[in-house]
């Protein structure tokens, strides 16, 4: 039985799996800065497991930085990798080493696996991940990086098994946090967000795409941690129409929440236009995540936008949240699929494992 671990600094996700089947889950919240242990074992009681039943385990790292783009077992020199990209990604690396050395403290002889959001934009070309710094910048690893790599990487191993792998696709990552990838073949040529998950998509809580000058002017009015705060926590669609969540924003009928429905339609319509033309040309559109599975009002805004490429929805299957909604006349294929992060962690542990021959 497999263990897949998803640790924030305040919460804990667990996933069982035999194979690939899910046979359990378990979701703790409130944790304290040093509590990542006692969740962790507190989970585990819940799903009625004793870690010495656990096969494996393996955890979501978000930042594996330009050395780590491929799921690994954590060994020393892993741990020192991942923590070395806590700069990169400080509100998420910590919480994840958390993870890890929690289990490790309350199952020291059970191996571990480390899968990275980063990993599947490892094939982007150099042009698209590099800044116009100076070298001795770029150095320091400030570069586009890509994230929800795990995401994508579940899409496209769900639709080539379906042998639905179209050549050019616009992949819709759409939640709290948002993306977009544009994938071709199945491998990531370009994406939205860079070196860091704040960048592209106007977010829940996230400003997206914001001008460099604006974030300094931002950081010297508040400071640089304050800065930092406004940009993650307290922008996006929350700073624009005083939620985050886009259901309280339909509902709230205000003329700001309005603002912010169709702020975050036309940015999508915006960086689908670039994603399209890095590949040149568009086959298919997917949908996932909490806003791309169950959203059908933010799906028409942006598909609508999509028009001149082609796209042409079924407006009523979208309405009914089917999971095709191309009508007849549509040049473009329209998909939704349901994220499967837990799972695509799981079967790329396994094949790790299955290679070291255990």
């Amino acid at each position: 039985m497999w263990l897949i671990v998803n640790a924030g600094s305040s919460s804990l996700k667990l996933k069982l799996f035999e194979g690939e089947q899910e046979v359990g889950n378990v979701s703790l919240t409130e944790i304290g800065p040093d509590g990542h242990a006692a969740a962790l074992a507190e989970g585990l009681a819940r799903a009625g497991i004793f870690p010495h039943r656990l096969t494996a385990a393996a955890h979501r790292v978000v930042h594996g930085g330009a050395g780590l783009t491929r799921t690994c077992r954590v060994t020393p020199e892993i741990l020192r990798e991942i923590a070395a990209c806590i700069p990169l990604a400080p509100l998420h690396n910590p919480a994840n080493l958390a993870g890890i050395q929690a289990l490790a403290a309350l199952a020291p002889d059970l191996p571990q696996y480390a899968a990275f959001d980063t990993a599947f934009h490892a094939t982007n070309p150099e042009v698209a991940t590099t800044y116009a710094l100076p070298k001795a910048e770029r150095d320091r690893g400030l570069r586009r990086y890509g994230f929800h790599g795990i995401s994508y990487a579940a899409l496209v191993r769900i639709l080539r098994g379906r042998g639905e792998l179209p050549e050019r696709l616009l992949a819709c990552h759409l939640g709290n946090g948002c993306s977009m990838a544009a994938i071709v073949n199945g491998r990531s040529v370009a994406t939205t967000m860079g070196y860091s998950p704040l960048d592209g998509l106007t977010m829940g809580t996230r400003s997206g795409s914001i001008d460099g000058n604006a974030v300094l002017r931002l950081a010297e009015l508040h400071g640089v941690d304050r800065a930092g705060r406004i940009l993650n926590r307290e922008s996006g669609l929350l700073g624009l129409g005083g939620h985050s969540d886009l259901r309280a924003l339909l509902a709230a009928g205000t003329s700001e929440a309005r603002f912010a429905l169709d702020h975050f339609a036309y940015w999508a319509v915006r960086h689908a236009g670039s994603m399209v033309a890095a590949m040149g040309g568009l086959d298919a559109v997917v949908f996932t995540g909490g806003i791309g599975e169950n959203d059908p009002w933010m799906r028409k805004e942006i598909l609508s936008g999509l028009g001149f490429l082609g796209v042409s929805p079924d407006l009523a299957a979208n309405a009914r949240n089917e999971t095709a909604l191309h009508d007849a006349t549509s040049r473009v294929v329209i998909l939704v699929v349901p994220a499967d992060e837990e799972r695509q962690i799981a079967l790329e542990a396994q094949a790790v494992r299955a290679g070291e021959g255990a």
